[in-house]
């Protein structure tokens, strides 16, 4: 796999309200587990667009990365111009850090928002433009995760598309891996 689609759940979604929750810190070991597997194996390319939660963490795992892998690139490939503009300043601020790192950002409508069918459209974009798609994501919590999982698991019946998922029993690994750590 030489290019891979992150994605997964926003904050909300996960109860997540400030940057200061212990999940936080899990879901990015997590997302940094995967990335160096795949980058062991030649992935040079992270697509990303940019939205809050998993794909805002996986820009500042990449972003400490690429401090140790000189070949690792990302891409941020928003549904329409302007995503953050109703964000907080805080989002903006870290939204626009992360595009600033990154080495290339689009848009897929090249317009402003008008309606949902840009979020449809952007995931079927990335889906056909990359080799994989890395989804934090778990069945009992379906969430927004579920329609990129559906396009994602549709696009593959027909070619070489490689899904993979870090599941909530794959978080508490991480999580009690972590508190060993932490304990020795």
């Amino acid at each position: 796999m030489k290019t891979i689609y992150v994605t997964g759940y926003r904050p909300h979604e996960l109860g997540i309200f400030n940057e200061h929750h212990p999940g936080i810190p899990i879901i990015k070991k997590a997302i940094e587990n995967e990335l160096r597997i795949l980058l062991d194996a030649g992935l040079e390319w992270i697509v990303i667009s940019g939205q809050q939660g998993v794909e805002t963490w996986t820009a500042e795992v990449i972003i400490e990365l690429k401090k140790e892998y000189d070949n690792i690139k990302y891409s941020i490939i928003t549904p329409f111009l302007e995503q953050e503009k109703n964000w907080n300043e805080q989002k903006q601020q870290k939204y626009h850090y992360i595009a600033s790192q990154a080495d290339f950002v689009t848009s897929v409508t090249k317009r402003p928002y008008e309606a949902p069918w840009q979020f449809i459209e952007k995931d079927k974009f990335i889906i056909q433009n990359t080799d994989g798609l890395l989804l934090i994501y778990d069945e009992e919590n379906e969430a927004s995760p579920k329609y990129v999982k559906g396009l994602a698991q549709k696009y593959a019946e027909q070619h070489n598309y490689n899904i993979l998922e870090i599941n909530a029993y794959d978080l508490q690994m991480i999580a009690e891996e972590m508190q060993r750590e932490d304990w020795s």
